[in-house]
């Protein structure tokens, strides 16, 4: 197998990890003034990802990193032409990240609100306009023949392009749901299990009519399996949520997830950005590439470090791993003088 394959199968996986484990964040994130009632349920909900949110963006930088490095020609073509929408999903994940650290600092109800409201529209933008980015990127979006996007924001909001915002923003929805359901315990774990159910649904109608579009466009009979199996794991774990099995049912959402992106991914295969101005124009894992020695490079160190990095998320998670609920908010933190 060819490098160049090799490291976009890499960088598939480093989305895969970023949407099926940052997905969640978003979801909680959103769903805070839908499911707690009061501060100290809000206090849980922040709570469930507090150890692991910052973590989870680790994926988002690796990925484009990895971008970086080995395919130059994708990266400054990607990062160009999606500036306005990639700099909207990076305020809205800069001003989540200083509610998450600031909201405790004082204890005025209003200061409180006021980060609420950030940390929902700072998971609102970015579970959006990842999926408005990845539809017209697997669909094709303007390039012409310098490899320069010509195209702008309103070329993005195209049907399909908003098809997968709601697609990525109603499952991060369910997944967050799931989560807090599998994280928590007295009555916002029941709240989250029955509203996830719900949203469930409409996820499932929105990504059946994405994956079928998509597949009509772009799809391979492997894309077809792969869509396929992603949508009964979506059925699967909306049935473990009613049957009140949290763990199987976050397992259903993050298997949903990450075939979702691993089908993408195979439409894609081999164009990285495909022209719609003319296929000729089209950026490949060939012609986008960095150099071979780059690449030989860059493989050694991903095997000697990626290891380590999965061994280490994977440590933090388990020692997190227990459910919270009211009773594990000390009064002290209630009131604002407690440390997040």
């Amino acid at each position: 197998m060819e490098l160049t394959t090799v490291w976009f199968a890499l960088i598939a996986v480093l989305w895969v990890g970023y949407f099926c484990l940052e997905g969640f964040d978003f979801g909680v994130g959103m769903l805070l003034p839908v499911l707690a009632r009061d501060d100290t349920e809000r206090r849980v909900m922040i709570n469930t990802i507090g150890p692991v949110w910052d973590g989870n963006e680790v994926w988002v930088l690796v990925a484009g990193g990895a971008t970086f490095a080995a395919f130059p020609e994708w990266y400054a073509t990607l990062f160009s032409g999606f500036y306005l929408p990639l700099l909207l999903i990076l305020v809205g994940l800069i001003v989540r990240g200083l509610a998450f650290e600031y909201r405790h600092k004082r204890e005025e109800a209003e200061w409180k609100q006021r980060w609420d409201l950030a940390i929902i529209v700072g998971s609102v933008l970015p579970a959006f306009l990842w999926g408005v980015a990845f539809a017209n990127i697997v669909a094709g979006v303007p390039i012409d023949a310098d490899k320069e996007f010509t195209g702008s924001l309103l070329t993005l909001l195209n049907p399909f392009g908003i098809l997968g915002g709601l697609v990525t923003l109603t499952l991060f929805l369910t997944h967050g749901a799931m989560f807090v359901a599998l994280k928590t315990d007295g009555d916002i774990r029941h709240r989250a299990r029955d509203l996830a159910v719900r949203v469930g649904t409409v996820a499932a109608v929105l990504a059946v009519v994405f994956l079928v579009w998509t597949q009509a466009r772009t799809g391979t009979p492997v894309t077809a399996v792969v869509f396929a199996v992603a949508a009964l794991a979506l059925v699967g774990g909306l049935v473990a949520a009613r049957a009140g099995s949290e763990g199987w049912a976050f397992v259903g959402t993050f298997v949903t997830i990450a075939l979702a992106v691993v089908g993408l991914f195979l439409a894609l295969f081999p164009d990285v950005m495909p022209s719609s101005t003319d296929p000729a124009f089209s950026l490949t894992t060939t012609n986008a590439a960095a150099t071979a020695y780059t690449l030989k490079v860059m493989t050694w160190v991903a095997v000697v470090f990626t290891p380590i990095v999965l061994c280490y998320q994977a440590w933090t998670y388990w020692i997190f791993r227990k459910r919270i609920s009211v009773h594990h908010i000390p009064a002290a933190e209630l009131a604002g003088t407690a440390a997040p």
